[in-house]
């Protein structure tokens, strides 16, 4: 199963969900493909937001090796699911999507969080507060992901 995770810039929010996704999958040994993508050019190439890596740190996950990319037409044909952080990158993936893509795509809160938020708010203008409920939310939907789609 591959699943991509999107946000505008790739290196606040959709590393993040990878990288929760690899921690949880790992944990509950499932193997999946996972990656993140942005939206927007912004990043390419650069490594995830030093504060969305320490927070992630502090809770055990890792985003090493990840670097920022942008989201490309193929990557509705290669991923099982494409998961956007908010409706305004929803609306660019829905723009995107070309009408034969196969992948599943989603605001990922929207299916599968239980927090009372419908999009994972972006936390690179803000305090540190922002990082930590950025983990908070993902962790939470990560988990149903694999409850519901992943595990037997």
């Amino acid at each position: 199963m591959k699943i991509l995770f999107v946000c505008l810039g790739n290196i606040c929010r959709s590393p993040t969900a990878e990288a929760v996704l690899r921690h949880l999958s790992s944990l509950h040994e499932v193997d999946l493909d996972i990656d993140s993508a942005g939206t927007a050019a912004y990043h390419i190439g650069k490594s995830p937001d030093t504060r969305s890596a320490q927070a992630a740190k502090a809770r055990g996950m890792s985003m090493q090796g990840q670097s920022a990319r942008q989201v490309s037409v193929n990557d509705f044909y290669e991923f099982d699911f494409i998961f956007a952080m908010d409706k305004a990158n929803y609306d660019n993936l829905l723009a995107l999507k070309p009408p034969n893509g196969s992948a599943h795509l989603s605001l990922f809160l929207s299916e599968y969080g239980q927090l009372n938020y419908d999009e994972v708010p972006d936390p690179y203008y803000g305090g540190d507060q922002g990082f930590e409920l950025v983990l908070d939310l993902l962790e939470d939907a990560c988990e149903q992901f694999i409850q519901k789609k992943v595990l037997p």
